[in-house]
């Protein structure tokens, strides 16, 4: 009906004829009095509070002296009777009577026409009611909200919402301009906080109890249980007498309705309300205003007035507001007024009277100072009953606040209040506006609440839908690896790790869910577990469970829990006792390793003889004892039963380093060979899976799983080179051929595969390490999410599930598998209201042993055992290894060596020199002979030979001869 109005005034607005000018006022004087029109439905909650708020507000605007000073305020009044179109023939009929302002709607749909009136006309629109978030200046020049926008309480409700940690809610809204406008602002409010609507209950306008009624039973059926209440304050309480018949009002429901019912419940009056036994646990918002004497003396003129006029309905927040919208007209109106601006109203050339018509829109005038006037409504600032009255640069007005009422008892209480200033807080708004922001934000808290039911626990937010079907559970029929899953003669027709794992948590489930598993296979191979996911994506199953892994391809539409086991691919291969050889003592080094070792030895030997054969007895002798003393000190360090002792500094340093050195090799070397003599070796001569893609052998896998994909387009591994194997049996007997008897050289497989594969058969193991890092959990679709949305944060770790609709019908479809999942901390749909708290739900079962558990019940057994892993594949130890430590070792040899030369030259011209000096004969002789040999610098190397062989004693009597012989020659003179 509003469209239609609104296209009535258009057409009218933009046909009628020329009017004529009305008469001016008379320049330079103030006019006597100046008209306000006033637009509300009487017979309302909100109309009956405005109606005396405004009458009072003009009686007080007139009594203010100060204030329009010789002009008197002039209230018109008129009545929409909640209707669009009466609205607008009401709105023309002020227009008629050249009012300056206009004070109304309360209805944000009639808002919506009423405002083409006004822009048209230049006459400003102050609404103290219509809260339509998508009034905006922009569309509406002319609009002006005198009351708080729905945008601020849905982010009050937002912030309601993410204190108490859910997710998704359910909007209940009347499917008008108000209502739509408001979930419109919800739903982004909602978003900021990472939560969302999941569900939209619309009621039609003027809908009867029946329309009320199924669309209740609809939102009912959803998983969510917060609902979020925007409708009108008239019909709005029809919906709680129909939700308490449904049943809706009980434990776990979460009730958060919007500052209509707060406007009832104030004008109602607890002891009046027949409603308040079914409307317990709500959580209700108002428009805040801070206590003020101005306030307390305005309430108590209402009630007298509302006592003299018989009027049972009593004072709400909205009063408030139509009270000080009045102050907002005549502080504007006494400003333009001040500033010589005069009451002035024209034609408009647009609106002319056609020949046939009656309307005689040639009445409606143009309000001249209508620019100028708006421009001081936005420049109001004063303190009225609501608090400071001033409009911030989206006309809106400054310091929102709501308090958060609690329904319980008799009436509501006061559990705390919200700004966007300080969001939630149990501190007055007003009180944290003079503290810094920083502090003020961070008080986020409420009080307690008292929840529907009559209990404090807070509601967990949603429930899983019952629909009174068993779930059809897909379960893969395959012929090996029985341990996983399997088919069983009990009650359930299936079983193995996978199962319990399900089993023990629809246990945890709070409800029933009612299970049937289908056995998908023939049992004699492996089934595609591609098919099987796409059986339960197109509703041929309701829910899969089983080992199946989650890979790239599927990731686009399922997203996956914490694992709760570990996995990752490794790479089993068959060993072999080493086999004994005469040679295997030289086995622990490799050729190069022996010789350089040898090599040093006679270095070392040599080096020390040098070093020790001027100061040591046991180092000298005939030629032939001397390289007899050298090889044999030199190989008997290694046992450190060398008989020669060392008797100079420079000799027992670089001993001292030797005896480490061979410290080093004899140890290295004794645990080289007793691995190579121990340990078993890998047959094919496969160390992990470097080596294995670097070879051309086969390489064996398990049919219908990831592997051969992952082998093919991540190691580029040709497709020619895979075996796909399907039982155990396969597994040995592939292994135990070999590559030269149409075997495979080893198989790549999830390590959960390989433990039970290796619990069976002890001779092959794992080799390397893993070459992925995955785990084992539950996934669902991410396409949608319904039963995957509404499990306890018990199974947060086990159940993923999605939901679809089909045909126009709403499915249940359960991916419950054992997948491989690459540490991804999203188990859930990306809005799901759990998927926060998977991590915990993880820990919890893995707190209270129930997966260890399950996992030691079906992994571990005692036909073998797979500890001494370890002492495969020894191998030869080469220069590598030690090429620093004799590195080291041939430094200080050669350092020795130069030190004791530099000696050796010092003391050779020295002890020359006491050769020259001996007397007689032989002086003289020595001396020609030194005279002879003087070019030849320091004589031939026979002659350094026999000085290094002479004994260190004697070079040292000789040298001291000669310095005491040059002492006597000085004192003689």
């Amino acid at each position: 009906m509003g469209g239609a109005a609104a296209a009535l005034v258009l057409c009218l607005a933009l046909g009628g004829a020329v009017a004529a000018a009305a008469a001016a006022a008379g320049a330079g004087a103030r006019p006597s009095e100046v008209a306000v029109g006033a637009l509300f439905t009487y017979d309302s909650t909100i109309g009956r509070a405005a109606r005396l708020a405004i009458e009072l507000a003009v009686d007080d605007v007139n009594a203010d002296r100060t204030l329009l000073a010789g002009t008197t305020l002039k209230l018109i009044s008129l009545d929409t009777n909640c209707s669009g179109f009466l609205g607008t023939i009401e709105a023309l009929k002020l227009m008629d009577k050249n009012v300056v302002a206009v004070i109304g709607p309360q209805s944000s749909g009639i808002g919506h026409v009423i405002s083409h009136v006004v822009n048209e006309l230049h006459v400003p629109l102050l609404s103290f009611a219509a809260t339509d978030p998508t009034l905006s200046a922009s569309e509406y020049p002319y609009f002006l909200r005198s009351t708080l926008s729905d945008s601020f309480q849905m982010h009050a409700v937002a912030s309601i919402v993410d204190y108490y940690q859910w997710k998704e809610v359910t909007a209940i809204f009347v499917d008008d301009d108000y209502g739509r406008g408001g979930v419109s602002a919800l739903g982004d409010a909602l978003a900021l906080q990472r939560a969302r609507i999941s569900y939209k209950a619309a009621i039609p306008p003027n809908s009867n109890t029946d329309a009320i009624n199924d669309v209740l039973f609809r939102a009912n059926m959803m998983e969510s249980r917060v609902f979020v209440v925007h409708v009108n304050p008239d019909t709005g309480m029809r919906i709680f007498s129909i939700a308490n018949k449904l049943q809706m009002m009980g434990s776990g429901y979460v009730w958060i309705v919007t500052d209509w019912l707060a406007a009832v419940l104030d004008s109602s009056g607890s002891g009046d309300l027949k409603a308040m036994s079914y409307i317990q646990g709500l959580i209700v918002l108002r428009q805040h205003s801070p206590d003020s004497e101005p306030k307390r003396k305005f309430i108590s003129e209402w009630n007298n007035m509302a006592r003299n006029r018989s009027i049972a309905s009593g004072l709400n927040s909205y009063g408030f507001y139509a009270y000080d919208s009045v102050w907002i007209v005549a502080h504007a109106i006494n400003q333009l007024l001040d500033s010589e601006q005069q009451i002035n109203f024209s034609a408009d050339p647009r609106l002319h009277d056609s020949n046939s018509s009656t309307l005689h829109l040639s009445t409606l005038k143009l309000f001249d100072g209508g620019e100028q006037l708006l421009q001081q409504l936005l420049l109001t600032n004063f303190t009225g009953l609501t608090g400071r009255v001033q409009f911030d640069s989206d006309r809106n007005l400054v310091r929102p606040a709501y308090d958060i009422l609690n329904i319980g008892g008799s009436g509501p209480h006061l559990i705390g209040y919200w700004s966007n200033y300080s969001g939630l807080s149990v501190v007055a708004p007003e009180i944290l506006y003079e503290k810094p922001p920083n502090i003020s934000m961070g008080v986020q808290q409420l009080y307690n609440v008292v929840w529907p039911g009559d209990t404090t626990t807070k509601p967990r937010g949603w429930v899983f839908p019952d629909n009174g079907q068993p779930l059809r559970v897909g379960v893969p029929n395959k012929p090996s690896f029985k341990e996983l899953v399997s088919r069983d003669t009990g009650p359930d027709n299936v079983t193995g790790y996978c199962i319990d794992i399900f089993i023990a948590a629809i246990k945890l489930l709070p409800y029933p869910v009612p299970c049937q598993f289908i056995m998908i296979g023939d049992g004699s191979k492996n089934p595609n577990y591609d098919d099987i996911v796409n059986m339960a994506a197109t509703n041929s199953l309701d829910a899969a469970v089983g080992d199946f892994a989650i890979v790239r391809n599927r990731t686009k539409i399922a997203e996956f829990t914490q694992p709760y086991i570990e996995s990752g691919l490794v790479v089993v291969a068959p060993v072999k006792q080493a086999t004994s050889s005469a040679w295997a003592f030289l086995q622990p080094f490799t050729l190069q390793m022996w010789c350089v070792t040898c090599a040093l030895f006679i270095s070392v030997g040599i080096v020390v003889w040098i070093l020790e054969h001027r100061t040591n007895e046991e180092f000298r002798g005939s030629p032939r004892q001397q390289v007899i003393t050298i090889f044999w000190f030199s190989f008997s360090t290694m046992f450190t039963a060398h008989r020669q002792n060392t008797e100079s500094t420079l000799g027992r340093f670089v001993l001292i380093i030797w005896l480490f050195v061979v410290l080093i090799i004899n140890s290295s070397y004794t645990a080289s060979l007793t691995s190579i003599l121990t340990v078993q070796q890998l047959a094919p001569g496969i160390t992990g899976i470097d080596s294995l893609v670097a070879s051309a052998l086969p390489i064996g896998y398990q049919a219908g799983k990831f592997t051969r994909n992952y082998l093919i387009e991540e190691l580029n591994i040709p497709e020619s080179r895979l075996v796909p194997l399907n039982t155990i049996g396969e597994y040995a007997d592939a292994l135990n051929r070999g590559p030269k008897n149409g075997g495979v050289a080893a198989i790549v497989d999830e390590m959960p595969y390989v433990e039970i594969f290796l619990s069976y058969h002890c001779n092959f193991r794992i080799v390397g390490q893993e070459f992925t890092k995955e785990g084992w959990g539950f996934v669902c679709a991410s396409s949608l999410s319904y039963f995957c949305s509404h499990l306890p944060l018990h199974l947060i770790s086990q159940l993923s599930i999605m939901s679809i609709s089909c045909n126009g019908k709403q499915r249940h479809n359960l991916i419950l598998t054992c997948y491989d999942v690459s540490f991804s901390l999203q188990a859930f749909q990306r809005d799901s209201p759990l998927a926060a708290d998977m991590s915990t739900a993880v820990l919890q079962l893995s707190e209270n042993g129930q997966l260890q558990r399950i996992h030691d019940k079906w992994f571990t057994r005692s036909s073998c055992s797979s500890d001494d892993d370890s002492g495969v594949g020894a191998t030869r130890l080469g220069l590598a290894s030690f090429w620093g430590l004799f590195l080291v070792c041939a430094l200080i040899c050669v350092f020795s060596l130069v030190v004791f030369f530099a000696r050796v030259c010092w003391q050779f011209s020295h002890y020359s020199g006491s050769e020259a000096d001996e007397p007689g004969k032989e002086a003289a002789t020595a001396a020609a002979e030194i005279q002879r040999r003087k070019p030849n610098r320091l004589g031939s190397l026979k002659e350094l030979v026999e000085f290094v062989d002479k004994k260190e004693e004697q070079v040292r009597r000789s040298v001291k001869r000669k310095a005491s012989d040059k002492d006597n020659q000085a004192t003689m003179a």
